[in-house]
């Protein structure tokens, strides 16, 4: 069967998107990490299906490329409210479920092939000091460490090592590090759990880095610029008495990218 799909990224972190609002789509683990692969496939960091659902604008499905799903991906997010909003779906305003919970997101700007949106995330509990760093959960788990010479080192390596470190076992972490780069901007660079490599961005790691900072910091109501890779984003929130943050939003761009249709 021919499906119909989408490319988008958000700041460079790369989506197959899918309308399956009839609900005619059963991929498999296989299928999914497939048209995933970046050589004999299509090539996206992930894959979401664009579903029906009865109490809001739409639910989110999100895979990683291994094919395996995840609760919430924050550039995810954005990319499929930017494909509800080309499909005419919505506004410039939803409301969404994804695995981990509800969300609501803004088309701040749009052009009709790329723009600017904001999704609010969930309460974040305050980050956890561990080790060298900080452990936060945005919906998935984040492991968030400063190093001093972002700009050139290696990823790869230490994420891989912290990713599947036994202090994290069984299900292993996404790892993010940070530090001020040459150009003096706050630059994030985050090992990505199920794609097992660097992405250029990350929209969960993104917002775990600006609270595990603001923790270090010690301030109560903000908000923080970030750069990734990929592009530039914002986080905003508050922090209340308990150290836990609410009203939590990321807001950066999504692109779309192209259409295609596959025998997958």
């Amino acid at each position: 069967m021919k499906i119909p799909f989408s490319k988008y990224h958000g700041a460079g972190n790369d989506f197959v998107l899918i309308d399956d609002r009839s609900g005619n789509y059963q991929l498999t683990t296989s299928q999914i990490a497939n048209i995933c692969n970046r050589r004999t496939g299509v090539g996206a960091d992930g894959l979401m299906l664009l579903q029906k659902s009865s109490d809001y604008d739409f639910r989110m499905l999100y895979y990683n490329s291994d094919g395996r799903t995840a609760s919430m991906c924050g550039n995810g997010g954005r990319c499929i409210t930017a494909f509800a909003k080309r499909l005419g779906i919505i506004g410039t305003e939803a409301r969404f479920e994804a695995g981990d919970d509800p969300h609501t997101a803004t088309v701040v700007s749009w052009d009709g092939n790329s723009g600017i949106i904001k999704i609010g995330m969930n309460v974040v509990a305050q980050p956890k000091p561990f080790k060298d760093g900080y452990f936060v959960n945005t919906g998935v788990p984040h492991f968030v460490q400063r190093v001093e010479d972002i700009d050139t080192f290696d990823v790869y390596s230490h994420g891989k090592s912290l990713r599947f470190s036994a202090d994290f076992a069984p299900d292993g972490t996404n790892v993010d590090f940070w530090g001020i780069a040459k150009d003096g901007h706050l630059l994030v660079r985050t090992y990505e759990r199920g794609v097992e490599g660097e992405t250029l961005s990350c929209g969960t790691g993104v917002t775990a880095t600006a609270l595990a900072i603001d923790c270090i910091e010690g301030k109560s109501v903000c908000s923080k610029e970030l750069r990734t890779l990929g592009g530039d984003f914002c986080v905003s929130y508050k922090r209340d008495a308990e150290g836990n943050y609410q009203d939590v939003c990321l807001q950066g761009p999504a692109t779309f990218v192209f259409d295609g249709e596959g025998d997958f």
